[in-house]
C-alpha cells in the first residue's frame, strides 16, 4: 500500500500531534467505515505513543538553573521526570 504520509517514527512531536488530532477528528465524526475506523484507531495509538516518547525525551533534557548567591552558576539535569 502506497502512503504519502511520513513514517510515524520519523515525525516530530508537532507533526505527530497534528496527525493525532486529525485521526481523533475523523473518528469523532463517525463518517468512516468500521474497517477504516479500526485502522485509524491503530494509527492514533501509534501516534500517541510517538508523542509520549518524544515528550519523555524532552522532559529528560530539561535542566534547572542552579543559583549561587542569587547568580546562575550552571545547570543540572532535572531528576524525577
Amino acid at each position: 500500500m502506497s502512503d504519502a504520509r511520513p513514517e510515524i517514527s520519523a515525525m516530530s512531536f508537532e507533526e505527530a500531534m497534528k496527525a493525532l488530532e486529525q485521526v481523533v477528528n475523523q473518528l469523532e465524526r463517525g463518517e468512516v467505515p468500521l474497517d477504516q475506523s479500526i485502522a485509524l484507531y491503530e494509527r492514533g495509538a501509534a501516534l500517541k505513543e510517538r508523542c509520549a516518547k518524544l515528550l519523555k525525551e524532552a522532559e529528560e533534557r530539561v535542566e534547572k538553573i542552579t543559583l549561587g548567591d542569587g547568580v546562575p552558576t550552571g545547570t543540572v539535569p532535572v531528576e524525577g521526570l
